[in-house]
């Protein structure tokens, strides 16, 4: 494996890292959103990872036994933004304009300690890559200045 596809690795997690925490943000930006354009309350969103190592058994075989040459990329990619199907929470306010007969409010399903935990996790996770990233790069450089 080259040392560009290493750091292609870790650019494709710190892309997929960087969009967690938007949706993270842009959730807890809405949890108190009981009215959308879609109507009813804000929907929480969650980001669904896959790889972009596409190995398949064929291609594993062809490549141990030399038939084919062709590396396949790694890292990861985001497949999909869900909505969580968690049950939004009623709230007891008679007062407020999205209330029902009974005086409850739906809210969302978004929970603050959920998304902080959420938040942490991928900010974590984009420092690590960033942390291979530049050991990827120290490297390279190392072995550039050895050639010399």
């Amino acid at each position: 494996m080259s040392f560009l596809s290493s750091m292609n690795i870790s650019a494709s997690g710190m892309t997929a890292q960087r969009l967690r925490l938007d949706i993270a943000s842009e959730n807890i930006a809405n949890i108190d959103t009981t009215r959308t354009e879609a109507g009813g309350p804000y929907q929480r969103k969650m980001v669904v990872l896959e790889s972009k190592n596409e190995n398949n058994f064929r291609r594993i075989l062809m490549n141990a036994a030399g038939v084919s040459r062709q590396q396949s990329v790694g890292g990861v990619r985001v497949s999909q933004i869900v909505q969580d199907p968690s049950p939004f929470k009623p709230v007891y306010n008679p007062e407020h304009p999205d209330a029902d007969e009974n005086g409850y409010v739906q809210m969302p399903n978004v929970d603050l300690i959920k998304e902080t935990v959420d938040s942490m996790s991928a900010y974590r996770s984009y420092e690590a890559n960033v942390t291979a990233f530049n050991a990827i790069k120290t490297m390279a450089t190392k072995a550039l200045e050895i050639g010399k």
